[in-house]
């Protein structure tokens, strides 16, 4: 990555640079935090009626795996856009994708209005924002650290990186206030309100990501009419699938924190510990109050000390605290499951904190947004997007949730031996070369 001068980001200031990458990415985990959220708590009554509770919890968090399958291939092409066309206006088009499909799902008939269409609708939209999220991350990464003076790109990535605890922490205060009416109420019409609220942050981050000028590095490429995603496929396939192990691990433990907790927690025994919701959001609250934490001094560590040694240290720490983290919560109280989800959320920070960046600077300019996005979205798929729903059956068959604290493990060693196995990228530790 050529070296950036100081002000290469004086032109659109530190402060646009950080809403236009941030916002996109924060809408894009709300809207997984709020979709997640609902499936585990209230969809299996609204689009998944079944006489099987836990079974009808399993088809919602099927329908949020849906979206992750997208992913790769929406990654595929507004890589091939933002690496082609440039970063801001690849990030217009997802954003302008996510956010409707997040509104046209507030306003979605259940099950007992229209049938068997209800979850069909649902699943073509989470289909157009599985492809439109494919894009969001890895372009916003990107337009935040080309920005970047060189020895500050960890932290311009952590504009990025705060989308996840942001979006989420939102969904889950939306969730908190919508738990406060009477629980038909919720069934009725109240899950409706955090999709709608998506709606504000569309104009918003519409707002933002016009005004922002494009990235240096994009504007001093040559233009070429090649394929992108294909160089990285054939010149760099081996970083490629180790970045997407190194996140493979990540997304699992994240995923089980965000949204297996909450159905695992609140569920009827014997496989749910059958605690309120209202209290186990709040937990997930604070948990993700502490990830946000996290993710910024991983960021200016990794600045200082290198990406590897913050990102290691974090997933060594999280996969021993994998092993311990279901024992905490099966002590069966509000106070145990939200102890259990803050620590994780906590040390999560440190492995993800860094692995925007990271990422980025692995790959070269000319095909860095592909890069990126697939490396990131290969990864989400195999690890979050399967993993709530990998965890329920787990616990259908085993009658175990330590199961799913070996299952995590199991992830994050994957993590573990692929960081291992990649190049240090930091100018602290590399002289300047990435």
């Amino acid at each position: 990555m050529p070296v950036l001068s100081e002000n290469s980001a004086s032109r659109t200031g530190v402060g646009r640079i950080g809403l236009a990458s941030g916002v996109g990415s924060t809408l894009e985990f709300y809207d997984f935090a709020i979709y997640g959220t609902a499936a585990a708590l209230v969809f299996g009554q609204i689009f998944f009626i079944s006489s099987d509770e836990w079974f009808g919890a399993f088809l919602g968090l099927a329908t949020f795996a849906v979206g992750f399958l997208f992913t790769p291939l929406g990654a595929l092409l507004f890589g091939w856009i933002g690496d082609r066309w440039g970063r801001r206006f690849s990030l217009l088009l997802t954003f302008v994708v996510m956010g409707s499909s997040t509104l046209l799902m507030g306003v979605l008939p259940s099950y007992l209005a229209i049938g068997i269409t209800a979850p069909l609708l649902l699943i073509v939209l989470r289909t157009f924002h599985g492809l439109a999220r494919g894009g969001e991350i890895g372009g916003a990464a990107v337009l935040a650290v080309e920005h970047a003076p060189d020895h500050r790109r960890g932290l311009y990535g952590s504009f990025a990186a705060l989308g996840s605890p942001i979006g989420q922490l939102l969904a889950n205060l939306a969730f908190s206030l919508v738990l406060l009416l009477p629980m038909q109420a919720v069934i009725d019409w109240g899950w409706r309100l955090p999709f709608l609220v998506g709606g504000v942050v569309l104009v918003l981050g519409v707002w933002a990501r016009r005004g922002i000028d494009e990235t240096p590095e994009f504007v001093a490429l040559p233009r070429s009419r090649k394929v992108p995603f294909l160089a990285v496929f054939r010149r760099d396939w081996k970083r490629l699938l180790l970045a997407a192990g190194v996140n493979l691990g990540l997304n699992a433990n994240m995923f089980i924190l965000a949204t297996f907790m909450l159905s695992y927690a609140t569920a009827a025994a014997p496989q749910g510990l059958a605690l309120p919701r209202q209290p186990i959001v709040l937990g997930s609250v604070i948990g993700l109050l502490c990830h946000a934490v996290t993710i910024v001094l991983a960021c200016w560590l990794s600045d200082r000390l290198g990406r590897k040694p913050v990102m290691i240290s974090g997933a060594a720490s999280a996969l021993v605290y994998a092993l311990v983290m279901f024992r905490i919560s099966d002590v069966g109280t509000p106070l145990a499951v939200g102890l259990a989800v803050i620590i994780g959320f906590t040390l999560g920070g440190f492995l993800f904190g860094p692995l925007l960046t990271y990422f980025s600077e692995l790959f070269t300019a000319e095909q860095r947004q592909s890069g990126v996005g697939l490396a990131f979205q290969i990864g989400s798929v195999l690890g979050g997007g399967l993993a709530p729903m990998i965890a329920n059956r787990l616990i259908a068959i085993t009658g175990s949730s330590a199961s799913v604290g070996w299952y995590i493990a199991a992830g994050l060693l994957v993590s573990l031996l692929c960081l291992l196995a990649l190049p240090e990228t930091a100018p602290a530790r590399t002289g300047g070369a990435a």
